[in-house]
Order: C-alpha cells, then structure tokens, then sequence
C-alpha cells in the first residue's frame, strides 16, 4: 500500500527515497487533493474486477483505458525518464492503476513543498487536473500500470513555469484553498505561486 512522505531537498539519484518527514495517506489528500484507492491485486486483472473498482470507473466517467510499463527495455528509456521526472501539469486527472511494480509520484503540496509517494500493486492513484506533479520508478527500475481517460487520451503535459498561468491550475489552486484547512491567512496566489 501507497506509503508518502515530505522530500529532502537533495537532487542526487531522483529513484532514491529522499525522505524526510513521513505523513498519513490523510494529510497527503488533504494538502494536495490527491485520491489514493487500494484493490487486491488480484481484483484488478482486466475482466477480473472488483466491483467498487467497475463502479469507480463508472461513477468518474472513464471509458477508455490502456497500459503503460517502464522499465530499462523500452525504447528510448533514459529519454522517457526525463519526460516523466519534469515537473508538469495536466489539464485533466491522471489516473493510475499499479498492476505490478513500484515507483514514486511527486505532488507539490499547498507550500510547493513535494511530497513523494511510493506506490505499489494495487494501489489507485488520482492526481487532479492542474496539480503540479512527476513520476519516476524506484530502485526496482519497473512498473506495470493501467491508465484511465475519460474519452480519448489527450496526454499533453504542461511544464512549469507555462502551467502556472493555464486554467486547470487555477482552478485547481481555488479548490484546493477552499477545501482544505490549510492556513487561511494565505490567499489564492500564494497557493498558485
């Protein structure tokens, strides 16, 4: 199951752990809005479904989904890992289903400060429209997931600084100020900034 923790300012290794400061899966959703869901693994094997994960998919819209594996096979690894590990944005959620595998998504939270979170099989990962995010795949160098869209893919990240001014990210930052509880003496631009 999904472990998160604040990172340490280093920037040797990205596929190292970088902890410093662990959090509950609570504190993690709350500060960044991120939904994180657990199935069985054996419960999420395409016509093999948990019936809250066929409900899930359903109730968010998702209709169309395929998979994605990284590991040191691939075509233009090194390259590809660069891709994933620039800090970026989407103007829709990213959702990731681990079949096998592991590796770590990095969100900023409500100070820009990155948390990291380690996921493994089973576990759901929901990253909302605008937030600022990247991905890369622990020491094991591998990981099998399911991806799922509502509609046809459109997957164009939006690097920072650009990401700052697109609309997903305000309205992502507005949300995020209205609904959690962090200190309300911060307006709106010191979240987006």
């Amino acid at each position: 199951m999904v472990r998160s923790w604040y990172m340490d300012d280093r920037t040797e290794d990205p596929q190292e752990e970088h902890l410093l400061d662990e959090i509950d899966t609570t504190t993690l959703c709350a500060r960044t809005g991120v939904e994180i869901w657990y199935f069985h693994p054996d419960q999420i094997l395409v016509n093999n479904e948990n019936p809250s994960l066929i409900k899930l998919k359903h109730d968010r819209g998702y209709t169309y989904e395929d998979e994605i594996k990284i590991e040191p096979g691939m075509e233009n690894y090194e390259e590809k890992l660069k891709i994933f590990f620039a800090e970026h944005l989407h103007s829709d959620e990213e959702i990731r289903l681990v079949q096998e595998g592991s590796g770590f998504f990095d969100v900023r939270d409500h100070n820009d400060k990155w948390i990291r979170i380690h996921v493994f099989p089973g576990d759901l990962i929901i990253l909302p429209t605008g937030i600022y995010h990247r991905f890369i795949p622990d020491k094991h160098n591998y990981i099998r997931a399911r991806r799922f869209f509502v509609g046809e893919p459109v997957w164009t990240p939006i690097n920072r600084p650009e990401g700052d001014l697109h609309p997903s990210r305000q309205i992502y930052a507005e949300h995020l100020y209205r609904n959690s509880t962090i200190d309300t003496n911060k307006n709106v631009t010191d979240v987006i900034s």
